[in-house]
């Protein structure tokens, strides 16, 4: 077994996820270079899986500690707060490491780390059984390393915890995830450790693999909530600044979130959904966002207020036949 110069502690969120977790530990105590402890962060899971995970423990080598419900974000932090290492690495409970996630992420710690934050690496996506579907997701979505504030925003951070490796001093100095947070709370961290000046490298490998199912957080109206919240957020931490000509709402946050908040609520309506009226209020937030800010043109706020007037007065099916007949864009 090889040997790695720093400490690395691997914590994975648990929320009733006894169908997959066997799988991530595995994947853990399967690396070329193994971790100095794994911390599994039961997050308020029902009993029968919480039961299930410590069944696990008479097999398995790792710390469980046991939380009230709070979220992913909550559970990662309360992990890295009991950590003994340098270093950390995260992995969701339905995803796997490759054999050498280990060895390739620390490998690359340079050789004088003080103001390194993270480093991270591409990764594979595959189905909920681990079905390879591509080895390039990181790459296809967004441009790596992150150069510029402006690159960040325009579109997804797209760095993924479960391949990235992140220096636990970083980590605790910009406050850890925001738990508020249930979506984004990746992008949220990355960038903010981008903005207080950690360096940070890409690796172009996948080194794990994410799952991507039906029960993802990112099908569910929870990540609705988060996106219109994170862009409240960045609303709020990139005010514009005309006179250097940065119009970040306009030219950055609008163009990256408004079809997404648009076609939830769209959706919402086409399905009847229980959430319709929470993904209303949502948009609504949008909306109000977009005409109280000054650098959007009148035109802009009047195909959004177009658009709002459609839903407030049309026939739930007139409107979704008007939408088809117009190719409504906004």
């Amino acid at each position: 077994m090889k040997e790695a110069k720093y400490s690395l502690s691997i914590i994975i969120p648990y929320y009733n996820g006894k169908k997959f977790i066997e799988r991530a530990i595995k994947s853990v105590n399967n690396q070329t270079i193994m971790a100095s402890e794994l911390i599994i962060v039961n997050d308020g899971s029902k009993e029968d899986e919480k039961a299930y995970l410590y069944g696990l423990k008479e097999q398995y080598d790792f710390k469980i500690i046991d939380k009230e419900n709070g979220g992913q974000g909550d559970a990662r932090n309360v992990g890295v707060n009991n950590v003994i290492t340098d270093f950390v690495c995260f992995l969701d409970q339905d995803d796997f490491y490759r054999m050498e996630h280990n060895e390739i992420l620390l490998s690359a710690i340079p050789s004088e780390p003080n103001n390194i934050g993270f480093i991270y690496a591409d990764i594979a996506e595959a189905d909920g059984d681990g079905n390879i579907i591509r080895t390039s997701m990181v790459k296809d979505h967004s441009s790596h390393p992150k150069e510029t504030i402006m690159e960040c925003l325009r579109k997804d951070m797209f760095i993924l915890p479960s391949a990235s490796l992140i220096k636990v001093s970083a980590f605790k100095s910009v406050g850890g995830f925001d738990a508020s947070f249930t979506g984004y709370e990746d992008d949220d961290l990355f960038l903010r450790l981008f903005r207080a000046g950690y360096d940070h490298m890409f690796l172009d490998q996948p080194l794990t693999v994410w799952c991507i199912h039906t029960e993802s957080t990112s099908y569910s109206v929870k990540m609705s909530r988060s996106r219109v919240k994170y862009l409240v957020k960045l609303v709020k931490m990139y005010p514009d600044e005309p006179a250097r000509g940065r119009y970040y709402f306009r030219e950055l946050l609008i163009p990256r979130f408004q079809n997404l908040i648009i076609n939830d609520y769209i959706m919402a309506i086409k399905n009847n959904s229980e959430n319709e009226g929470e993904l209303g209020e949502l948009f609504l937030t949008y909306y109000n966002t977009v005409i109280s800010n000054a650098s959007v043109s009148k035109r802009q706020k009047l195909k959004l207020g177009v658009f709002v007037l459609m839903i407030c007065y049309l026939p739930r099916r007139m409107f979704l036949v008007i939408l088809k007949l117009i190719r409504f864009f906004i």
